[in-house]
């Protein structure tokens, strides 16, 4: 059994112990998701427009806080520094977690496109794309959380990070204006932003568009997935000075 093996078991059977944690983490996005749609229930055109790009922010957004706080909290209970102490390396370290919030991510995007499709009539035409795309979505989510968290001393400030991680991107991505509506220099800014490219892919498949439109959004978001997890490895601290 590998070091990223075991990490993630023993994450995932810590999960198992905390029923509202997976509770939260599977259903909260499918219930903010159904709030949204019953706040626009006299205008279907909004939800039919803005929906798909909400299957990407919710998780997006959950996974982050859930991720950094969790990998505060370890730090700062001094498990990880118990856990580097053995022969288990960082990159291993960092890799189990990131597989087992990547499952809790699979199962969250799951149930949040069975929601929205299913129940919400949102009507995606290739409800497989969305769910791979939600789940890249997440997945990026955890990644940037966990490297966030090697900036943050305790939760509190882990929590912190959302105003300038997630709101940025919130205003650029396009889910408000358009992209090509933006001063110029916001469409740069909106360049480096993840979440952009999340929420373009969801828009793109709501409109019909082939699949060859995505390539881009869905590279992009890998190589930010694995960038922040690459980074999040090299700047992990063993505990909190």
């Amino acid at each position: 059994m590998t070091g990223a093996t075991a990490t993630a078991q023993r994450v995932l059977a810590q999960l198992r112990h905390d029923p509202r944690s997976i509770v939260m983490l599977l259903f909260l996005p499918s219930i903010l998701l159904a709030l949204f749609r019953y706040v626009f229930d006299q205008q279907p055109q909004v939800f039919a427009r803005v929906g798909p790009q909400m299957l990407a922010l919710f998780p997006f957004i959950l996974m982050f806080l859930i991720t950094s706080v969790t990998m505060v909290r370890e730090r700062i209970s001094g498990t990880l520094e118990r856990l580097l102490t053995t022969p288990l390396r960082r990159g291993e370290l960092i890799g189990g977690y990131g597989v087992a919030f990547g499952l809790v991510a699979l199962a969250q995007s799951a149930i949040s496109l069975v929601v929205a499709q299913w129940l919400l009539d949102l009507g995606l035409d290739r409800p497989w794309e969305a769910l791979v795309f939600a789940i890249l979505g997440s997945v990026v989510g955890t990644a940037l959380g966990l490297l966030a968290s090697a900036f943050a001393r305790t939760e509190f400030q882990a929590v912190q990070f959302m105003p300038l991680v997630i709101i940025p991107q919130i205003l650029v991505c396009g889910l408000l204006v358009p992209v090509d509506a933006m001063p110029e220099v916001l469409q740069w800014l909106s360049v480096v932003m993840p979440l952009t490219y999340a929420t373009d892919a969801f828009s793109s498949l709501a409109a019909g568009e082939a699949a060859s439109e995505r390539v881009t959004d869905l590279v992009v978001l890998i190589g930010f997935a694995v960038g922040s997890v690459a980074l999040a490895s090299l700047t992990l601290r063993r505990r909190t000075p």
